[in-house]
């Protein structure tokens, strides 16, 4: 980071605040966790869920902070700027004191329920071959370059985020792609951030514990596409998508199966392993084969082209970098001990990820599809059922548990079962996810497939007041292994 640091009067200009004490005293660093406030930084104090931000003033004057951003004046001696919303503003104050780094950097957001890991990392793989040093934010962590860094939430709350974008910049990182969440748009966590391309992937019902309903959660994807990016790229394939490409303001770049679209993609063929299809666009064609398969990734290759075109990026980096990805973890992601039939991991844990893979194995298997999957605990209670009636699609649903969190891991499973009884599915119940993934293994034949859904790349299961290891790629392995030493 450069050396510098940023008057309060500055920073109250940026954030529209009201300066109480030093006007001239300055910042060198920010933070809204006081157990993180260091010498010369700026504490801003936010109002929680669980806890008010200005409670903890105290913690953050011990720990070196040289002024306070806060949305009602307290008793201290450190100077202190006013807002009437400190979450709104804590990301242009973050993007002031670490440089404004996102205007030195090609950011593009991908928001919408689902495909935007995916996306993500194909436009990774099109940067390499492009030989453009790139960045990306998202499920799968931070990766800077060739380093990684784990993280707790899909888009980082503003402070930690820009501060990301500070170490991009510094390391020489010229292009991100970040997966923005609906919550961090309705948190205001990307506010102060640069984009170049904001893309949207889809819609469907996910997250309305939070989000209430299903207007409301596309009223917080939407805020990506309220200006803040001067080109859109749009997956038009559902209606939220045509809402989002019609109401957004300025350049739209629309992307969808078929012909009519700026980026238009004609499957020529497709498997659970690869696809095959040709993307028509600026006047030309391009043939693509990609890798995983299934219709849904096809539209996640096309939009990945479009984004990566908006950013300058040539047309033949672009065929490289996308047919030389070999695998993405949790994503359809084969787990191969020698067994003559198919195992695959993938995240999907949304009622309509789960009908696309099931639909994808049901083409494109010769034999039984049998599903593993079950329910998120203190999460959308709505889509419990929905989940079970998309895995009843298969010829043997196991619903199971997920990460139950402080909820009955039972209930949790029987709400999934609930939604299978219009099915065809043979539904056998099994709380314990590793028996579940076991007895999926044991009943495969040849020319089946075993589809384990729901946490994909994660390594680890949430059961409340413990968090245990558990990655479904290496249990599902272990089984594998022990049915063939059998």
């Amino acid at each position: 980071m450069p050396d510098q640091s940023v008057r309060l009067a500055t920073l109250a200009r940026r954030v529209g605040g009201e300066i109480q004490g030093d006007g001239a005293a300055t910042v060198s660093g920010i933070t809204h966790d006081s157990r993180l406030a260091t010498a010369g930084s700026l504490f801003v104090a936010i109002r929680g869920l669980e806890a008010d931000g200005h409670a903890f003033v105290g913690d953050a004057m011990r720990r070196g902070a040289a002024a306070i951003l806060v949305e009602e004046f307290v008793s201290t001696t450190l100077p202190q700027i006013r807002v009437a919303d400190t979450r709104r503003v804590l990301g242009p104050a973050a993007s002031l004191v670490f440089g404004d780094p996102s205007r030195d950097l090609d950011v593009i957001g991908v928001t919408g329920t689902n495909g935007k890991t995916t996306v993500t990392v194909m436009i990774e793989s099109i940067a390499c071959a492009a030989e453009r040093p790139f960045g990306r934010l998202g499920t799968l962590g931070t990766k800077i370059i060739d380093r990684y860094e784990s993280m707790p939430l899909t888009t980082p709350n503003a402070s930690e985020l820009q501060g990301h974008f500070r170490t991009m910049v510094d390391e020489g990182v010229s292009l991100v792609a970040m997966e923005v969440s609906s919550h961090a748009l309705a948190l205001h966590r990307v506010e102060g951030t640069s984009f170049d391309v904001a893309a949207f992937t889809n819609l469907s019902q996910d997250h309305l514990d939070f989000h209430r309903n299903m207007e409301r959660y596309l009223a917080a994807k939407m805020r990506l596409f309220d200006g803040r990016a001067p080109v859109h790229v749009v997956d038009v394939n559902d209606a939220a998508g045509q809402r989002v490409a019609g109401s957004a303001p300025g350049r739209v770049v629309t992307v969808g199966l078929g012909d009519g679209h700026d980026v238009a993609a004609l499957v020529t063929g497709t498997s659970l392993r690869e696809s095959r299809f040709t993307c028509r666009l600026e006047g030309r064609e391009v043939k693509l084969r990609i890798k995983p398969g299934g219709l849904h990734n096809v539209r996640n290759a096309a939009l990945a082209l479009a984004c990566a075109r908006q950013v300058g990026i040539a047309i033949d980096p672009i065929v490289e970098g996308l047919s030389t990805i070999e695998r993405i973890p949790g994503r359809l992601d084969p787990i191969d001990a020698g067994q003559p039939f198919r195992v695959l991991v993938d995240y999907a844990h949304t009622p309509e990820a789960v009908d696309s893979v099931v639909s994808a194995a049901l083409d494109h298997c010769g034999g039984s599809t049998i599903v593993v999957v079950g329910a998120a605990g203190e999460r959308d209670a709505a889509k419990r059922p929905l989940l079970g009636a998309a895995a009843a699609k298969a010829h043997v649903a196991v619903i199971t548990s997920d990460n139950p969190r402080s909820e009955d891991p039972s209930a949790l499973v029987d709400a999934v079962v609930r939604g299978t009884s219009q099915g065809r599915a043979e539904v056998i119940a099994e709380v314990d996810r590793s028996k579940a993934i076991r007895i999926a293994v044991e009943r495969a034949e040849p020319g089946d497939a075993v589809l384990i859904l729901g946490k994909g790349h994660e390594q680890s299961q949430d059961l409340g007041e413990q968090v245990i290891p558990f990655d479904d790629r290496a249990v599902a392995a272990f089984h594998l292994q022990e049915r063939w030493a059998q």
